[in-house]
Parts: C-alpha cells; structure tokens; sequence
C-alpha cells in the first residue's frame, strides 16, 4: 500500500475527527483504490451469476382452508336438559385441542413424519416420499454419509434402523423449520393458509395435500375421541341390556308353557320373577336408549369440519434467485470483506 494511502488510514488524529469526517476520510481512500475493488466486485459479481444459474429453482404451494371446530351451544342446550332427567352424558366445554393447535399439529413430527413415509408413483415408479425427495434434492451426493441409507416402499417403520432414524428426524426438522409454513393471517376469521416449499412441483403438491388430510385425520380424532369412547360404551352397554331383556321376556314365555296349571301359588313364583326382570331391564333399556341417542348428537356435533377453499393446484409459485440480485449481493459481500482485510492489514502492520 502506498505511503499516501496509509498516512490517510493512520492519520494521527483520525479517532478524534467526528464521524462523518472519519467516513469521508475512509470514502477517500476507496476512491484512490477503485481499480482493486472494481476488480473484486466484478469477480464476486460473476460468481453470484453463477452460484444464481446453477441453483435449482424452488416451487411453493398455497393452500386455504376454513375450520369449524364444532357446534358446542346446541349440545350444550340438549345436556342440561338431559341433567334435568338425571342423565350425564359429559361435558360440552370447549376442548383444549380447539383452534390454532391445529397449526402446531400439522408441523408436529407425527404428521410430517407419516407423510415422509407414505408413498406415491414418481415417473411411473412408487416411492416413499421422503426417497424421492432424498434423490431429487441431490443430498446424497453432498452428504457421502447418507448415500446407503434408503427408504424402501414396502419397510415397516418399526425395522428402521439408528441411521434411518436419524436421517428420517433431520428432514422433519428441515420440514418443520423451513420448508412449512402454517399461519393464521387474520385473527378474526376462522381461515388458515398451509405453504409448502420443495424442489420439485409434483412432490411439493403431493406433501401439501398429504399433510393437510393426515392433519384433518388426526385432529377430529383427537377432537371426538372422549365423545366416541363414550358413545362406544352406552352402544355396548344398550345391546348387552336389549339381549337381558330379550332372555327375560323368553324365560317367562318360557315358564308359563311348563306351569300349566296357574291355580298353585308357587307356580306363580318363576313367573313373577321373570316379570320383575323384564320391568327392571326394560327401565335400565329406556334409560340407556336415551343417553345413547344424546351420546350420538353429541358425537356429531363434535366432528370439526375443515373445507379446502383454494387447492395446491398446478403450476405452484416457482422461486428462483435473480441473477442480477446475486451479483449485487455477492459483489457488496466481497467488497466489505476487501474493506475489513486491508484495514487489519494496516492494523498490524503499524504495530510491527
């Protein structure tokens, strides 16, 4: 560096200068040394052309969806009417799965990692979706580690094995951190949008779709789940009290056949007692009935509803850094970087 440049850097009183002396002081310097940095931004500048042209474009999906997680007033209305008559079916408070948890559920590692695993047909041949994606994005050939680990079609996912494991919980997080976006834009308004972002448009569709039916799947499960174990039980319950009263309904039938001469007191016994069973099964049925047909309505109006309003249909948003942008971007990098270095050259070699 020439004597001139480094009496400009190193000027005695440079630290007491006010800044924006300070900075035209340095403004100085570039300006005696534009050919080097001319140099530097138009490389840089070409490598960002490049880096722009080799990467692979990206394509995102959007999808809306409305959600309605149920009708608790009416059920409400039926079960306090039912308390009134002794009759306690549950509660129809509102459930702690209602709402936005179903944004969190969707990018939860159960749901990406069953649609990773699920398979479709790619170019005419079934894949796991996470072996076409593994193959597509070319990770295998980055990662020298990952290139024997493989996900085959027909592996059930209880022989995975560490490296399998480990590889499959990586991609969640991958998924989960940057290729998912699930939101709410308006608060107000019971609209959800799920965007999904790969390299390649048929897979990204497919995910997007996938995710969003496994996520429907297991959210009205979890949402119904107290309301069907109820409703499964008074089923049993009903059909096991229906058989009682069948059989006690045929033992008397049964009773009165043999004892033909009703005139005898104790003949009357089996009889009375069979008659006292069929009054007290055929209360026990009519109660249970009723709570059987309340556990139902229940049951039913329990079940959310999620309605796709806009599909992940073709073509999908295709991403691609602009040639232009990146080598703007990779010039400036290159020039501070150019800047920071001959400064702490200059730093060291004035304290040698």
């Amino acid at each position: 560096m020439a004597l001139e440049d480094k009496n400009i850097i190193n000027h005695p009183d440079l630290q007491t200068l006010p800044v924006i002396s300070r900075l035209s002081t340095i403004i100085r310097f570039v300006l005696r040394k534009w050919w080097l940095f001319a140099v530097i931004g138009i490389f840089a500048g070409i490598l960002g052309v490049w880096y722009a042209s080799s990467k692979k474009p990206e394509y995102k999906s959007h999808l809306t969806f409305a959600l309605d997680d149920g009708d608790n007033t009416s059920v409400g209305s039926f079960l306090n009417l039912a308390s009134q008559f002794g009759l306690n079916i549950g509660s129809s408070g509102k459930s702690i799965f209602a709402g936005d948890n179903i944004l969190e559920i969707m990018k939860s590692r159960r749901m990406i990692e069953s649609v990773l695993l699920s398979i479709d047909t790619f170019n005419n041949k079934p894949y796991t979706l996470i072996e076409y994606y593994l193959n597509k994005s070319a990770k295998r050939k980055q990662n020298s580690k990952i290139k024997d680990i493989h996900f085959p079609v027909n592996q059930a996912r209880s022989t995975f094995s560490y490296q399998q494991d480990s590889l499959l919980y990586k991609i969640y997080q991958e998924f989960s951190n940057k290729n998912i976006v699930a939101q709410r834009p308006d608060r107000k308004l019971s609209i959800y949008e799920v965007s999904v972002s790969s390299m390649d448009e048929k897979f990204t569709k497919d995910f997007t779709d996938r995710i969003v039916a496994a996520t429907d799947n297991f959210y009205t499960e979890i949402r119904t789940k107290k309301a069907k174990e109820t409703l499964d039980v008074l089923e049993e319950r009903v059909a096991a009290m229906k058989v009682n009263l069948n059989s006690s309904i045929m033992g008397r039938a049964t009773v009165q056949d043999v004892n033909i001469n009703p005139a005898f007191s104790e003949a009357q016994v089996p009889v009375q007692k069979q008659q006292t069973n069929i009054q007290v099964y055929g209360a026990a049925y009519g109660e249970l009935f009723k709570n059987l047909e309340l556990a139902r309505f229940q049951y039913l109006n329990q079940i959310p509803l999620m309605q796709v309003i806009d599909r992940a249909d073709y073509p999908m948003e295709k991403i691609k850094s602009g040639k232009l942008k990146m080598a703007i971007l990779f010039s400036l990098f290159a020039g501070s970087i150019a800047l920071f270095i001959m400064g702490m050259i200059d730093i060291f070699s004035n304290k040698n």
